[in-house]
């Protein structure tokens, strides 16, 4: 006689109404986040922290982890209709064998109360720790085919039902983020809207001395975080800032003076990097109207490229020629200790006249990439070009873009 032990699974909660719950704790959550820190902290920083805390991690099962174990038991074989007993309401205890399966997964053991909407009705059973699956049989004949067989059998019916949540899952796993996107957004602008229209009143602003300077995150459930928002509830103040567009077209005129250092050779071969700023400067300054600057002090240091609108840099940039990785991480450094708190959209453009020019373009990725700064890579429509998200150096929350563009110059 051979049975297996253990709780009924998939079967406590309904997957849809889990989902629908999901959506709902997250609105909540959004809606209750603290005005300025709302405000003070990136979309994406918010919207990877909501992601994380909501996605529902269906449990993988690690296959070659799998371990097992016995013990001698008591087996009560009064109900076994196989033998025979005069009175069976009473027990009668034989020898038997416990053999227990342990199973590894990793993931979210709660998914395994969860019915998808594909289901059976009749469930496997197991017990369900925290980062594994006990399949337990008990034996009163030492029969090895039938208890691996056994085995089997639930195992794989255990693989099917993870197979039809993850299936019901992965839609909704894959609209967390825009979900969060357009909540974040739409309480982003009312909060805005709200202080335009509390400064149109012509009144300073009171200070609510209620006004919570900290946040806690509800119980995480499905996923622990990492990563938490990051606390700032310094009020909010905007900044003008330069439009990626005219950003992208500062970074065209960069690039068309290389052009004409192409066609013309020999008069740039002999160039150092004080000379080369110079002849970018000359090509920014007639479209801004002699506001780009370079080696102007800024912050810490004096930068290559600075463009100033109305007294607030609006572009920063630094020229460098490679000499290998270290020198760019030098260079982001020094650009960093450049940046103020304002300042959210800078470059660097490397001059390579020495090394494969293919074999610099494929370190620049990787050698930005681990950075402490670094945060993200941006999609950027260039060869020899790429565009990254870094925080500043001395605060998480406030974020620049970094372009970094790539030529070779003549040797």
């Amino acid at each position: 006689m051979i049975h297996s032990e253990g709780e009924r699974l998939f079967g406590k909660y309904e997957l849809r109404l889990e989902m629908e719950n999901q959506d709902k704790e997250m609105s909540s959550e959004i809606s209750k986040i603290d005005g300025n820190r709302l405000l003070n902290t990136s979309i994406e920083d918010l919207c990877d922290y909501f992601e994380g805390k909501y996605l529902i991690s269906v449990p993988q099962i690690i296959e070659d982890k799998i371990q097992v174990d016995h013990k001698e038991i008591q087996v009560d074989v009064s109900q076994d209709r196989n033998r025979f007993f005069v009175d069976r309401s009473q027990s009668y205890y034989i020898s038997g064998t416990n053999v227990i399966y342990f199973v590894p997964f990793q993931g979210d053991k709660n998914v395994f109360q969860c019915r998808p909407s594909t289901f059976t009705l009749n469930p496997p059973v197991a017990y369900i720790e925290e980062s594994e699956i006990k399949l337990s049989y008990v034996m009163t004949t030492h029969d090895e085919s039938a208890v691996k067989s056994a085995f089997n059998r639930d195992l794989s019916e255990i693989r099917k039902w993870l197979e039809w949540i993850a299936k019901d899952v992965e839609p909704f796993n894959k609209s967390i983020k825009d979900k969060a996107h357009k909540m974040i957004e739409t309480r982003r602008n009312k909060l805005l809207n709200d202080q335009g229209l509390v400064a149109n009143l012509g009144f300073p602003l009171r200070r609510r001395e209620d006004n919570s300077h900290t946040y806690n995150t509800a119980v995480v459930r499905r996923k622990v975080i990492q990563t938490p928002i990051p606390k700032s509830n310094t009020p909010f103040t905007p900044e003008p800032t330069l439009g990626v567009k005219e950003y992208d077209h500062i970074l065209t005129v960069i690039s068309n003076m290389v052009i004409v250092m192409e066609r013309s050779p020999k008069a740039f071969h002999q160039m150092v990097e004080e000379d080369l700023r110079q002849h970018f400067l000359v090509q920014l300054n007639g479209q801004y109207e002699g506001q780009a600057t370079g080696e102007t002090f800024n912050y810490e240091g004096k930068t290559d490229i600075l463009i100033r609108v109305e007294g607030k840099n609006i572009f920063i940039a630094e020229c460098k020629f490679w000499r290998g990785p270290s020198s760019l991480t030098e260079a982001v450094n020094q650009l960093l200790s450049y940046t103020s708190w304002r300042d959210t959209k800078t470059a660097i453009l490397i001059f390579n006249r020495e090394k494969s020019f293919t074999s610099v373009i494929s370190k620049i990725p990787e050698v930005i990439k681990e950075h402490p700064n670094f945060k993200r890579e941006i999609k950027f429509n260039s060869e020899t070009g790429f565009r990254f998200v870094f925080s500043h150096r001395d605060d998480p929350n406030r974020e620049l873009i970094l372009t970094i563009l790539a030529f070779e110059v003549p040797a």
